[in-house]
């Protein structure tokens, strides 16, 4: 039977419950974070899109809030009812052995557990799948980290132990996101994975004062479809605020093969907020969207590891107040 198991180290570790979920909240002198928990029965989030972990709906700077609700509409099975900076696992076919898998028969998502394809029609990345299993989770809170394990083994031979540390250094304005996986089963593992960066910041509607730039010019592989953004060199800039109901989307590359340009700085400067993402691995391409109250650079790398071998990647976010 799949167990949520929830252990506290050190005297300060709090583990809330915030609106009836299952949450945890991690601090240093500088940065508050409020995380839900993943829980297949109680979690805030059990749709089949995202990696459960890190679902991260405040993070408080002393001036500014970073996260937070984006959505209307809420229903915990909902493909992108989440916040914060949360992940997701991209396969070629949509899951682990979703292709091969008859109607009735299983697949995996990396974060979720073992799903069931409904039918014969290609993988809907926006649909919510029935989970059939979902692993053992295992979550260990500090004063100042929390890290989360998640353990699975699949009946089509896709086994893993993915784990996932989110750490604030001490007394700084800095989150740090560690990940390992490691295969435990007897399939190849191969994906690219994002970080979807729900940006929320200080409730600031989505405008002229959101500014993005990359340390590389942006050459659009499917460029934005209206005229509310537009991009100058490695820099979005929006022409006005949106409004409800309008959004910008779009996919680029011009990245390197080095981690360098894995580099992105994201400002509100009528908050006076902003924030500096770096990464450790090469990008392997970049996808914008936003709408009135959330924007979201989304960068992708790719992971893989073979059966018995590990990979490690970490994400640094360092937040800041413009002057």
């Amino acid at each position: 039977m799949p167990t949520l198991l929830l252990a506290a180290l050190g005297a300060f570790a709090m583990v809330l419950s915030a609106a009836d979920f299952p949450a945890a909240e991690i601090r240093n002198r500088a940065i508050t974070a409020k995380i839900y928990l993943p829980d297949p029965e109680r979690g805030y989030y059990r749709g089949t899109r995202f990696d459960w972990s890190g679902n991260t709906y405040s993070l408080r700077t002393e001036r500014h809030e970073y996260f937070g609700q984006w959505f209307t509409r809420y229903d915990p099975k909902l493909h992108d009812a989440i916040m914060g900076p949360v992940e997701e696992f991209r396969f070629a076919e949509g899951g682990l052995g979703y292709e091969e898998a008859k109607p009735g028969e299983t697949f995996v998502r990396i974060g979720v557990g073992v799903c069931r394809r409904p039918d014969d029609q290609p993988y809907q990345g926006f649909h919510t799948y029935e989970i059939t299993d979902p692993g053992q989770w295992t979550v260990k809170a500090g004063r100042d980290r929390i890290r989360f394990t998640h353990t699975l083994s699949a009946p089509n031979g896709y086994a893993y132990r993915y784990t996932k540390v989110m750490r604030l250094d001490r007394d700084q304005p800095r989150l740090v996101i560690e990940h390992e996986l490691q295969n435990t089963g007897r399939r190849r593992i191969q994906a690219q994975q994002y970080n979807h960066n729900f940006f929320v910041i200080d409730g600031e509607p989505t405008g002229p004062a959101t500014w993005v730039k990359f340390p590389f010019d942006l050459r659009p592989v499917r460029p934005f479809t209206n005229d509310l953004a537009v991009i100058r060199g490695g820099e979005v800039h929006y022409q006005r605020e949106l409004q409800e109901g309008e959004s910008v989307f779009g996919e680029f590359s011009g990245q390197g093969p080095s981690a360098a340009d894995y580099d992105i700085r994201v400002e509100n400067r009528k908050a006076r907020a902003g924030v500096r993402i770096t990464g450790d691995r090469p990008l392997a391409k970049v996808v914008y969207w936003s709408i009135r109250s959330v924007f979201s650079p989304e960068p992708y790398i790719d992971v893989e590891a073979e059966p018995g071998k590990s990979t490690r990647w970490t994400y640094t976010y360092d937040f800041y107040d413009l002057p």
